[in-house]
């Protein structure tokens, strides 16, 4: 375990991240489920402003989505900070969903690679 009065941390053992990183669940909407859509604008301002301020560690996943689940925070990440900052570190989670279909509570599902969903978006290079 870490120590919780170091600055950085560990990920994978040998990953060093600040310990206050960017949590981009709100970048698509104003807030939880049916709320508004944000400014996809200000939203790609405020990520490139958290680079410039040295942010190295965001926590994303494929379901923070606009409303219209259009455009999702991993894909507004990666157009405005591509090419990635060195030492940019971008954590992401999948297999959950939002919205009427969502997950049940405790279901697993197995995402083999290539085979398409969330962990091949997830792993979706810039252009």
């Amino acid at each position: 375990m870490s120590d919780p009065n170091q600055a950085t941390f560990p990920i994978g053992g040998d990953l060093p991240v600040d310990r206050i990183g960017f949590g981009a669940m709100r970048l698509t909407r104003n807030g939880l489920r049916d709320a508004a859509a944000r400014d996809l604008d200000t939203s790609r301002a405020v990520l490139r402003r958290a680079a410039e301020l040295g942010v190295n560690h965001i926590d994303t996943a494929d379901f923070y989505r606009t409303p219209d689940s259009a455009t999702g925070a991993n894909d507004l990440i990666r157009e405005a900070l591509a090419p990635y900052p060195a030492g940019l570190v971008i954590a992401t989670k999948v297999g959950a969903r939002d919205g009427p279909r969502r997950s049940r509570p405790g279901r697993r599902r197995r995402y083999p690679p290539g085979r398409g969903g969330q962990p091949d978006r997830a792993r979706r290079q810039p252009a």
